[in-house]
């Protein structure tokens, strides 16, 4: 039987620590993880869990984004590979790959990176709105934030998925119900390096 993990429970920890520091400044509270080389920020509070890498049932004629479905706990999740999202190259994955689950528009999505990092707890005034570069994964970054001597992309959860394509991973889910429940979650936020940092500039 899985067994619900420290990891897991990250975002309501961290979600009831102050949100502002001695200075009197808003802290963000984030879940950094990376994705080919850059690294990048999610609302805490939208991270349900995180769980390693582990298999995952393919399921035909699914959108391509779909690696595919895992059943944790007994809920069916589809999981999107967010290197597919984002047009970059398919890597193998590792003993560091993570899958986030998070809400998106009232759906639980799983969401595949090559790696989760820490808890970042930031300045609201770093943020800057994000270039005006190309599409790709740009479309979905609402914000930079600098941390001394490197960038971090906000990812916009609710720009991830329009809703024909929620609607197409409803129908995934559902075709894959009788799936067993296979899913191995982490033992431990220590193990995997999850970490809290207060970063200010």
């Amino acid at each position: 039987m899985a067994t619900r993990t420290a990891e897991s429970g990250v975002a309501a920890n961290a979600a009831n620590k102050e949100r502002w520091d001695h200075g009197g400044h808003e802290l963000l509270q984030l879940v950094g993880f990376r994705l080919g080389g850059e690294e990048y920020g999610l609302e805490i509070l939208r991270v349900q869990e995180i769980i390693r890498m582990q298999n995952m049932t393919r399921v035909p004629n699914a959108p391509s984004f779909i690696e595919g479905v895992i059943n944790l706990r007994g809920r069916v999740i589809p999981v999107v590979g967010l290197r597919k999202r984002f047009g970059l190259e398919i890597r193998e994955k590792d003993k560091d790959t993570r899958i986030i689950v998070m809400e998106v528009k009232s759906e639980v999505l799983g969401f595949e990176v090559d790696s989760v990092s820490e808890v970042l707890r930031i300045p609201a005034e770093t943020v800057e709105p994000p270039p005006r570069l190309s599409k790709g994964k740009n479309e979905y970054i609402s914000g930079v934030a600098k941390l001394q001597n490197r960038l971090l992309l906000f990812l916009d959860v609710s720009r991830l998925m329009s809703d024909t394509e929620l609607l197409a991973t409803q129908a995934v889910a559902s075709d894959s119900a009788s799936l067993p429940v296979s899913a191995t979650v982490e033992k431990a936020a220590s193990e995997s390096g999850l970490r809290e940092k207060v970063l200010v500039s």
